[in-house]
């Protein structure tokens, strides 16, 4: 039985040029492809392709977030995630929402075909260039955050102060001060802006 293929990308180039890499391979059909976040969910509601090529910067939404929810409510369709990004963050974000496999979008015709044998066989798939990535920063520490620091951090990348933060979470503001502090050594900040730009870097915000 052939596998079927569906693609997630809002740059009709890319969906064209994948297209053309795939259409003679023997074994897989291509079901077609959506622009957008929503119209990927109107489709499924009605179709059920193999694998999903996925793209992670969409219009309406993240892609990393469309792969947990299509994992949650079609846990049988496979992902495969596909980007112009080499960024370990990205890379271990999508693959921690549920993907099987993350391809640059670089991709050779060979890498494509192997990620698709690979996740149909049930194992994951990294391309060349994003194992490496991943190997190359295995020594770096992505900070591990408690759900009330997440919240916190969100809040302070909106701009909210100390005051507005402890309003809305209904929490003491000293208590938010702590989470602040922790929030800075943990990802070895000196200030708020730093601490952004860092939390952004590893795909908390």
């Amino acid at each position: 039985m052939a596998t079927r293929i569906f693609i997630v990308d809002d740059h009709y180039m890319i969906i064209e040029g994948i297209k053309s890499l795939l259409q003679n391979e023997k074994g897989i059909e291509w079901m077609g492809h959506a622009m957008n976040a929503a119209s990927c969910m109107a489709f499924l509601q009605m179709h059920t392709p193999d694998i999903i090529l996925l793209d992670i910067n969409l219009p309406d939404k993240s892609g990393i977030e469309l792969c947990k929810e299509i994992k949650v409510s079609f846990p049988k369709i496979n992902i495969i995630g596909l980007s112009s990004f080499n960024q370990q963050s990205y890379i271990n974000k999508i693959m921690e929402n549920g993907a099987s496999g993350y391809v640059l979008k670089n991709a050779t015709r060979e890498d494509l075909v192997d990620a698709i044998e690979y996740v149909m066989e049930g194992k994951k798939y990294l391309s060349e260039e994003a194992a490496f990535i991943i190997k190359k920063n295995e020594g770096s520490k992505i900070p591990i955050l408690t759900r009330r620091e997440k919240e916190v951090l969100l809040l302070i990348a909106e701009g909210m102060t100390n005051n507005e933060i402890a309003t809305k979470l209904f929490i003491s503001t000293t208590t938010v001060d702590t989470h602040r502090k922790n929030l800075l050594a943990k990802f070895e900040a000196k200030n708020t802006a730093t601490l952004i730009r860092m939390a952004t870097q590893h795909a908390f915000i």
